[in-house]
């Protein structure tokens, strides 16, 4: 099956050696994201709630740019560095998510890109 790869601005760009996303047949596999502003690379100042929304609306500028939305998405992986942040976290994530419920695993890490409190990576389908 080819693999188209997804690249957009309007998302941080990787990294590392990795795409934002991939497109394989019906599915879009969207690498983990941490609160980096696209314009700056650098991370967003802020709590868990602040980083959070901003990694979401990194998944929704890769998700737009593959074609696909929101509603597409089937799976998320949460990564926290503290697990007091759930409800917090889980908070941001219900307005974007609270509809749809996608299925999601949330697990505590020990540390994160750049210092990120959290990531999130996902899989869509159209």
């Amino acid at each position: 099956m080819k693999l188209e790869h997804v690249r957009t601005p309007h998302a941080p760009a990787p990294i590392g050696p990795y795409s934002q996303a991939v497109v394989c047949g019906h599915e879009l596999y969207c690498s983990g994201q941490i609160a980096l502003d696209p314009q700056t690379g650098e991370l967003v100042e802020g709590d868990a709630a602040q980083q959070t929304e901003r990694v979401i609306e990194n998944l929704g500028a890769v998700l737009c740019a593959a074609g696909y939305e929101y509603a597409n998405v089937v799976k998320t992986t949460i990564f926290l560095v503290d697990m007091r942040d759930f409800p917090a976290v889980n908070g941001v994530y219900e307005r974007f998510f609270g509809l749809t419920k996608p299925a999601r695993s949330t697990v505590a890490v020990a540390g994160l890109p750049r210092g990120a409190r959290v990531e999130i990576d996902l899989i869509a389908r159209d």
